[in-house]
């Protein structure tokens, strides 16, 4: 069901995609998120880090980081079927799941040229950011659509 040339399984296969991708001067972009219910934001979200570069690495938590983060009813949609909206937007370039809380083992691992995350994390701890900084990375915030997010979207659904 996934694409298969964009989901990447392990942190080794993505960093030999990286290598080849900083011999060839492209700029790697990379974002992460539960992306459970995709909505507005996180399309804007990812479109806006796509234009910063040339290749978009989009992380996602599984479903058992999801579960630890956000409760026991969630996520709504499973892994897989994220990962398969995920690769089927044309701003994105690779996905790959991370189990930890966090994706910082991936971020310091791939050193991204530049890693996005949305304006509400301005006050924030942003995974990766001491490796980012400490290999002279960018990170870069972009502003998010308000009132658009997945709670809202649980929130307007279980009003219906």
């Amino acid at each position: 069901m996934q694409s298969k040339t964009k989901v990447i399984s392990d942190i080794k296969s993505l960093t030999k995609i990286c290598e080849n991708l900083t011999a060839q001067n492209q700029k790697i972009v990379m974002t992460n998120g539960c992306f459970d219910i995709i909505h507005p934001g996180h399309v804007y979200l990812l479109a806006e880090s796509k234009k910063l570069g040339d290749a978009l690495i989009v992380a996602v938590n599984s479903d058992a980081s999801v579960r630890r983060l956000k409760g026991d009813n969630r996520p709504i949609n499973n892994q897989e079927d994220r990962l398969y909206v995920l690769s089927g937007l044309q701003s994105v370039d690779y996905v790959i799941l991370f189990d930890e809380e966090t994706p910082e083992k991936l971020i310091c691992s791939i050193l991204p040229d530049i890693l996005v995350k949305g304006s509400d994390y301005r006050n924030k701890e942003i995974a990766g950011r001491n490796c980012m900084e400490e290999n002279k990375k960018r990170i870069i915030l972009v502003d998010i659509l308000p009132g658009k997010s997945t709670t809202n979207v649980i929130d307007k659904a279980s009003k219906s």
